[in-house]
């Protein structure tokens, strides 16, 4: 009984490891080939186990692959205080430095723009992942808003909603830009210009070109 206790944190050690393993390689393959698409004998292959090891560590392919999606997301925090992202102006500088570190890493940055885009079709199960997502990430950016706002005395916070949503949008699209022509696009310097630009209008709002009479043809 005490000798068998003993392994029990040696196993669990190693299991962890394994199925890290797993993550990162269906990371890998769904990034490179997507969800449907993406054999978890391939997966298997790459860390040298069967498909059917696959699915004993995560029980389905499915939630393999919801599993691959928060060990993404958890990458994206695992060096902040509280393993969150900061609120405030914080979490706009943030976001930049995302972007700056997303060049590092082509793998996550390429699952990430491959699975979110395959999650709008029918019945895709990681659906309900991203559409949990990006509702959180809207509210926080939203709240990181309203406290800038109040910090520099903007009372007039009806454009926020439209601005948090933006500028998700402008990231996601500069990511597939990105990856198709990494030579043409910088991602880190376009984003911090985006987001500079409705952080402005935001905070403080001006009459723009699109405004103009001029900017509207028939």
């Amino acid at each position: 009984m005490t000798a068998a206790k003993r392994r029990e944190p040696k196993m669990r050690e190693e299991t962890l490891r394994k199925r890290e393993e797993i993550l990162k390689a269906a990371l890998t393959t769904f990034g490179a080939k997507g969800y449907n698409n993406g054999p978890l004998t391939e997966i298997a292959d790459q860390v040298d186990i069967t498909h059917a090891g696959i699915l004993h560590h995560f029980g389905s392919k499915d939630q393999l692959l919801l599993e691959v999606l928060s060990y993404r997301d958890a990458t994206d925090v695992a060096e902040l205080e509280g393993q969150h992202i900061p609120g405030g102006l914080e979490l706009f500088r943030h976001l930049v430095k995302t972007a700056q570190l997303n060049t590092q890493r082509l793998g996550i940055v390429q699952a990430y723009v491959v699975l979110s885009s395959e999650s709008v079709t029918d019945k895709h199960p990681a659906r309900a992942f991203f559409e949990n997502r990006y509702a959180t990430l809207r509210k926080e950016v939203r709240e990181a808003f309203e406290v800038v706002c109040a910090e520099n005395g903007v009372t007039d916070q009806s454009t926020i909603d439209q601005a948090a949503a933006s500028i998700l949008a402008v990231m996601d699209g500069l990511q597939i830009q990105w990856l198709l022509d990494p030579e043409a696009v910088d991602l880190a310097k376009s984003t911090e210009f985006a987001i500079n630009s409705i952080l402005s209008m935001v905070l403080a709002p001006t009459r723009t070109v699109l405004d103009s009479p001029a900017a509207i043809t028939v």
